[in-house]
């Protein structure tokens, strides 16, 4: 029906057909997936839908809306069509060269702030090793007033996105992006003695990958997704350089997939971590590891 080139169709009009198809399709959250393809065509707020339900659709108008319409159909994220993405209640640009935040890393940066507002106003400097689009760097930045932020992603693509947002959110003071590997050798990564390292990594096993949403497999950076591996292999290497990373008694918070915190909960305890617990999202799924360990000034070089 969105084919019909002659008829005039009203906000009303349009949003039902359109809800209906995407749920015939087998698509989550029709409603709320129109409703924002429609704001963002019509470059107007989500309640001006409702409070406008008989205005008419101009040409161009209609001819934008099933523009992005269309590209939902392939299966295309929402947040990449409309170009932003909600996190911790802030806006993110976000586009194919990052990952798309999730509602369940907040509960990452929420214990992150946990941790940090327990400092009781002490200067403290986080590492966050995978930057993404910066939702996590620069909430943390944009929360916590008396931490400063560095954080490393191994694409350039990702940490042009992540400076984006952080000027968008005026955090250029407090956060700093670098283009680092974390599997290169760790004089390159140890920029100086960090309280706190933070990371949501890439913890997707290969053979989950093969069994994604298409939306995750067809658009979002695959390499951002998942290690090609057991999805462990992140972890394993953060724990391995924390010890050089951080103060003595510095602390990792990971974020970790769906039945992974028992693993990685004892890879830290065997790595000689202590105080180590594991927080639920609002899913209650264990979601957030964190762990302490001593520092060591031991010559790093075999850590390659």
């Amino acid at each position: 029906m969105l084919q019909q080139e002659t008829k005039i169709w009203t906000v009303r009009e349009l949003m039902k057909v359109s809800i209906d198809l995407l749920q015939k399709k087998g698509f989550d959250e029709a409603r709320l997936n129109v409703e924002l393809l429609l704001a963002h065509a019509l470059r107007c707020q989500r309640i001006q839908l409702y409070t406008g339900f008989d205005k008419p659709l101009s040409k161009d108008e209609m001819k934008e809306f099933r523009r992005l319409f269309e590209r939902r159909l392939n299966r295309e994220p929402l947040q990449y069509i409309i170009g932003s993405a909600g996190f911790m209640g802030l806006q993110f640009r976000v586009d194919p060269r990052v990952l798309i935040p999730r509602a369940e890393t907040e509960t990452l940066v929420e214990q992150v702030m946990i941790l940090c507002n327990a400092a009781q106003g002490k200067k403290l400097s986080i590492l966050e090793i995978g930057t993404g689009s910066g939702n996590i760097a620069i909430s943390l930045a944009k929360f916590v007033k008396h931490a400063s932020v560095a954080s490393i992603d191994c694409s350039p693509q990702a940490i042009e996105v992540a400076e984006i947002n952080a000027t968008v959110h005026e955090v250029t003071d407090r956060v700093e992006f670098r283009v680092l590997d974390a599997f290169e050798p760790v004089d390159q990564i140890l920029l100086k003695r960090f309280d706190l390292v933070v990371s949501n990594p890439p913890y997707t096993s290969a053979e989950e990958w093969e069994h994604l949403q298409l939306e995750v497999r067809k658009y979002e950076p695959k390499t951002a997704t998942t290690d090609g591996r057991d999805g462990l292999e992140f972890f394993r290497r953060i724990i391995e350089l924390a010890p050089y990373l951080l103060v003595d008694g510095g602390s990792v918070a990971f974020e970790v997939g769906f039945g992974q915190s028992d693993h990685v909960r004892r890879m830290l305890s065997q790595s000689g971590f202590f105080n180590i617990y594991v927080v639920p999202d609002l899913q209650n799924i264990p979601r957030v590891v964190i762990g302490s360990c001593r520092s060591t000034t031991r010559n790093p070089g075999p850590v390659n």
